[in-house]
């Protein structure tokens, strides 16, 4: 059994799949060229670490996931279900084999490595760890013994996830830590910083110069 198991949520590439939310102001193919470079940007910060499965949806999506796996990972489709049902089914899974379990999506590309060992470190002492999002969400949930509870009575999508977490965590008893604050891209606001942030990261990249600095900082 290794130490942690990192579980990326992520999407077929399909235009009207991904990023519907942007896509209802920018159109499907721009929505897709949006998750396209999220998904670049994150897969780029997370490749040299392992024990990283690629959680996907739909079950059919196997061929187009796999140009973004790295050596040693894997790819595992989602159970059917609510979001709560599917990340409860990946922790679950991930425990079989590890002794914590990290989720993230791929709608947060301002994480990187460090913030995954943070959270490593964090269940060492804590049941819980959780990454607040700006949105209300979180972009990062992490425990090292299967706490269904906290995927239970919450609505998904909404302002409220990260705060109802947390109470049903407390009422659980739950030990918990949380991370930096970080922003999702959902909205055309989101998008447009990002691309203006990607910009910089692309051209930091192509002068080899190496910074896991990110919005959140």
């Amino acid at each position: 059994m290794h130490e942690c198991q990192l579980v990326v949520f992520v999407k077929a590439p399909r235009a009207g799949f991904v990023k519907t939310r942007l896509a209802e102001t920018v159109g499907t193919e721009t929505a897709l060229e949006a998750y396209l470079s999220l998904v670049e940007v994150l897969i780029g910060k997370l490749k040299d670490l392992p024990h990283v499965d690629l959680c996907f949806t739909p079950a059919d999506a196997l061929a187009e996931i796999k140009p973004w796996l790295q050596p040693g990972w894997t790819a595992t489709p989602q159970c059917d279900g609510d979001l709560g049902a599917r990340m409860q089914s990946a922790v679950e899974n991930g425990l079989n084999t590890a002794q914590r379990v990290v989720v993230i999506g791929s709608d947060c590309p301002y994480l990187d490595s460090r913030d995954i060992g943070e959270a490593k470190a964090a269940l060492e002492q804590h049941d819980l760890v959780l990454g607040p999002a700006t949105d209300g969400g979180y972009w990062l949930i992490g425990m090292k013994a299967p706490q269904p509870e906290v995927f239970r009575g919450i609505t998904w999508s909404s302002d409220s996830v990260l705060s109802d977490t947390l109470r049903i965590a407390r009422e659980n008893n739950l030990k918990i830590s949380e991370l930096r604050e970080l922003p999702d891209v959902d909205t055309v606001a989101d998008f447009i910083k990002f691309h203006e942030w990607h910009i910089l990261y692309r051209a930091k990249a192509d002068s080899g110069f190496h910074s896991e600095s990110s919005a959140g900082d």
